[in-house]
């Protein structure tokens, strides 16, 4: 039978005891001796054994009381105990083992018995280590594969935005500047404590690039339509607002194919409800307040923000100054109140969003973008029912 040469420490203060002990064991373990428990913890300062074999009755410190010490320090907490004692009542044999020892073995004892039942605890230790190892190596492997497919998601993330980019050329950089515009002002959100039971759940390295996809559903949406540089016909923008449900749909199906619920569960949020406004005039339920789901609600504040400071070819960019104003002017009407009062404070951090981001013109003159009650611009004509310029 071929044992490791695994290390043990024998403790007993009758020499007699210890030394048949160490008879049995030596030809298959590496054994050290020690007469007591003060001699034992003298022995792990330099010996890190597989195994203590602990008498129970010993004086100055009996073996339930070393076995306490053991098992309340970090270092020595892991090493297995036998207890090796002549006490045979099982009150005896119960404090033992509900003091964290493997076995229980009663004196005298049988060598073979001896040696079996250590064999059986190493073995069980061996495995149990091993077992740690796989699953240690498991966990390595579980970490490098949600990379590559974080990765390989983000990659395909990317893909899906630029197709929506590409398709409507007139929004250049729209998504890019709206995840950083939603993450500034959810920032703030949570730092002023405000909507705590949503965003107490979120996980923003989720919420934010499932904002990605609000627009998503512009994908099947006729160029002739969603690139025309006038004003759209009835028609015409019936079919544009379609482009809510398509995207809502396609998540969906996303969602159905890759069961991730979290991530999908915020997109079909953003691209469903980002057109729905806060007095119930908005699209496509006509939901109102906080029958909104709070993704929607903020997508529709930056979404119309980035659409006025943006110029498009139906309209010019208004002022970041301009922009301030229509979006306070709609607190309470397009938009919740409570994220109105939000993006006051950080009105000037969305400013210099805007500043820094490509593809946003800021060169129109005052004179011809000022802003009033009649606006005359190309945004109002595309949506009559607003002037809070082109966001769809």
């Amino acid at each position: 039978m071929a044992y490791k040469r695994s290390k043990i420490i024998v403790v007993d203060d009758n020499v007699t005891n210890l030394t048949a002990c160490k008879s049995i064991l030596k030809p298959y373990y590496a054994v050290y001796p020690a007469q007591s428990a003060m001699k034992m913890f003298e022995l792990l300062e330099v010996v890190q054994p597989d195994m203590i074999l602990l008498d129970v009755d010993m004086p100055q410190m009996n073996g339930y009381e070393a076995a306490g010490l053991l098992k309340s320090s970090e270092a020595y907490r892991n090493i297995p105990i036998i207890f090796l004692t002549a006490r045979r009542d099982e009150e005896s044999e119960l404090k033992g083992l509900s003091l964290g020892a493997v076995d229980y073995i009663f004196k005298p004892f049988v060598s073979q018995l001896l040696l079996k039942r250590i064999e059986t605890q190493l073995s069980l230790i061996e495995c149990q280590n091993e077992l740690r190892s796989q699953n240690q190596l498991i966990q390595k492997m579980l970490l490098l594969k949600t990379g590559q497919v974080s990765h390989l998601q983000n990659a395909v993330l990317e893909i899906v935005t630029d197709l929506v980019e590409f398709r409507d050329n007139t929004t250049g950089g729209h998504i890019n500047r709206t995840q950083r515009l939603l993450r500034c002002i959810i920032d703030k959100i949570i730092d002023e404590g405000i909507y705590s039971d949503d965003t107490d759940s979120w996980n923003l390295e989720c919420v934010l690039p499932s904002a990605q996809l609000h627009d998503v559903g512009k994908i099947a949406i006729s160029d002739t339509i969603l690139n025309k540089p006038g004003k759209l016909t009835s028609n015409e923008f019936d079919i544009m607002k379609t482009h809510v449900q398509i995207g809502v749909d396609a998540i969906q199906h996303m969602e159905e194919i890759t069961n991730d619920n979290d991530f999908f569960s915020h997109a079909k949020a953003f691209a469903g409800m980002h057109h729905e406004k806060w007095d119930g005039s908005g699209y496509p339920y006509g939901l109102k307040g906080f029958y909104i789901p709070l993704e929607g609600r903020i997508m529709a504040l930056v979404d119309v923000y980035d659409a006025l400071v943006s110029m498009r070819p139906y309209k010019s960019a208004f002022s970041i100054e301009q922009a301030n104003d229509i979006i306070t002017e709609g607190r309470g009407s397009h938009f919740d109140p409570q994220l109105v009062d939000v993006f006051q404070l950080v009105s000037n951090q969305f400013g210099e969003i805007v500043r820094n981001a490509d593809n946003v013109s800021q060169t129109v003159s005052p004179a011809k973008s000022k802003v009033s009650p009649k606006l005359s611009s190309k945004a109002a004509e595309r949506e009559p029912s607003l002037r809070l310029a082109a966001c769809i």
